[in-house]
């Protein structure tokens, strides 16, 4: 078919541009963290990796290599783990001007191979505090027990304006139908009358 010299050709055009995969974009909440796995062909399994910030990948800046198979500068790690052929990268205490354009890269001779990834970054869940109000914010990943205090807010506010007013309603109405139907006795004169 037409396929084979189709692939042969992008090969040949765009050389390695299969040998390295990862995901389009990637999601993290600010000041939680995120991970990246980035798949390479085992040919690639002793050249050098990287993860490179910047949407022109010519110009992006390297944030941490693969000098070992382990290597954490700031506040990105990068790991090789060459017997899956998945390199990862984790990027932690996220903030806003995180979020942007990166590249899984491999080092070689010639022209580098990368794949682009693009970084969301979600802000953080915020919660309210008797001191500081609506200012403190909840790291990702750490969403804090159920009952916090806006939790207990939100409860006293539905027991004061919904639940005791549904209850009263509800008592009124039973005392009512009760008043209605009187005794069982009256309710018997009233019929044979």
């Amino acid at each position: 078919g037409w396929r084979g010299p189709l692939i042969y050709i992008l090969g040949l055009c765009f050389p390695g541009c299969f040998s390295i995969r990862g995901p389009a974009s990637v999601r993290g909440r600010e000041q939680g963290s995120l991970t990246v796995q980035c798949r390479y062909d085992p040919k690639w399994k002793n050249y050098v990796k990287w993860w490179c910030k910047g949407a022109v990948w010519s110009s992006c800046q390297i944030l941490v290599k693969t000098t070992e198979s382990e290597w954490e500068k700031d506040r990105v790690s990068i790991r090789d783990n060459q017997r899956s052929h998945i390199f990862t990268v984790t990027m932690k205490e996220l903030r806003r001007d995180d979020a942007d354009t990166y590249w899984c890269g491999i080092e070689r001779s010639g022209v580098d191979l990368a794949v682009q990834v693009v970084v969301i970054i979600d802000p953080g869940k915020r919660m309210w505090t008797p001191r500081l109000g609506w200012a403190a914010t909840v790291p990702g990943g750490a969403e804090g027990p159920d009952l916090s205090a806006i939790s207990h807010r939100t409860h006293y506010i539905l027991l004061v304006f919904v639940k005791v007013p549904v209850l009263l309603i509800l008592v009124g109405a039973i005392l009512w139908l009760k008043g209605l139907r009187g005794s069982p006795r009256n309710q018997l004169h009233t019929l044979c009358a």
